[in-house]
């Protein structure tokens, strides 16, 4: 199961000319700057824009190519937009139910039961959109999208017009759509933190054209993009939760390479969990230390040390139980502690600095 995609379009001064291979499972995030082509992408996947060069083919099926057009409304997709747009005059319920009721009985693959419980809606049902803060409101146009009972959903910076309360209340409900349902999704933000939380793969494009595409945790990592080298460059440790230590209000994560001690998580025991560590909460000694206020240390492999954008900065590459944690460290610290590619060192991450 895979998107194949190939699309190139010229408008005034922008040219869009990617050709894509996106799973047909997971969530696959378009990431760039704005004016990188993002929302352009999701349009031509919706059939919203009709352009003469493209070829698009979903499982197999064949959705547009040189002589042929699947019509937006016959392709099994739902899409939401940045904003809501519920329609004021009908209820959070009657909003879900407009999706559902233009689907068939027989084709109805997702149940109004199923989705008002996947994105904690019960409470939601009888009020009017204009009773809903912003965040709620895009949880109840998700379900809708997902009452549509889609084959590929198509989400576009639904979290952009939130503030960063509402964002954090609607992040765990769209980790629980890609843990719980198997629908592909198709997750257009610039903003790295979303992708890092949900993204299982990553599309990086910049000025219309693809710089990169392939697992999240690879893209992030890879020292010849530019993610590995910016401000908030980071990576992701995918882990287990092992244990909650309820008097320090902290989780127990545990992977091949480790564990981390992390800030209190919602998560069972036993269940999946990615933490996101920034490459500047990250320092390494040539030793593990014996009394730290920080909590984690890991034994790192250095896989890779790589200049960076500030001259009195270096980048570390440090393989952990096979996955790939970033450092961004001083020159001088480099200098002096001789690090080379091969050592095997310490790696110190403070617990509070996980997310």
């Amino acid at each position: 199961m895979s998107i194949q995609a190939k699309f190139h379009l010229e408008r005034g001064d922008f040219t869009l000319d990617v050709d894509l291979q996106i799973p047909g499972k997971g969530v696959t995030a378009l990431f760039g700057r704005s004016g990188s082509g993002k929302t352009t992408i999701l349009r031509c996947l919706a059939g919203l824009e009709r352009i003469e060069d493209a070829r698009l083919q979903f499982n197999g099926d064949l959705w547009q190519d040189a002589t042929f057009f699947l019509p937006v409304h016959q392709r099994p997709l739902g899409y939401v937009f940045q904003e809501a747009s519920l329609f004021p005059h009908l209820t959070a319920k009657n909003n879900l139910l407009y999706g559902f009721k233009r689907i068939s009985a027989r084709e109805r693959r997702v149940q109004l039961d199923d989705v008002v419980s996947l994105l904690g809606l019960e409470t939601l049902l009888t009020r009017y959109p204009d009773a809903l803060s912003g965040g709620q409101r895009q949880r109840v146009a998700i379900g809708r999208a997902l009452l549509t009972s889609p084959q590929l959903l198509l989400m576009d910076e639904p979290m952009a017009s939130l503030d960063v309360t509402s964002k954090g209340e609607i992040l765990p409900y769209l980790e629980r759509l890609r843990d719980e349902l198997s629908i592909p999704v198709v997750y257009v933000s610039h903003a790295i933190e979303e992708v890092a939380r949900l993204a299982d793969h990553m599309v990086l494009l910049e000025a219309g054209r693809t710089l990169a595409q392939g697992p999240l945790q690879t893209l992030l990592t890879r020292t010849d993009l530019p993610l590995a080298h910016s401000e908030q460059a980071s990576a992701v440790i995918e882990g287990t939760v092992a244990v909650h230590h309820e008097p320090d209000h902290l989780t127990e994560v545990t992977f091949a390479g480790g564990s981390l001690l992390i800030s209190r998580q919602q998560r069972a025991i036993g269940a999946p969990l990615r933490a996101r560590i920034l490459a500047r909460d990250v320092s390494v000694a040539l030793a593990r230390p014996d009394a730290s206020s920080v909590l984690n240390s890991l034994q790192v492999r250095i896989a890779e040390i790589s200049d960076d954008p500030h001259p009195g900065h270096m980048i570390l590459s440090l393989d952990v139980g096979g996955q790939t944690l970033l450092a961004r460290i001083s020159l001088r610290s480099c200098r002096q502690l001789a690090l080379e590619k091969g050592q095997t060192l310490w790696a110190m991450v403070k617990g509070v600095a996980v997310t």
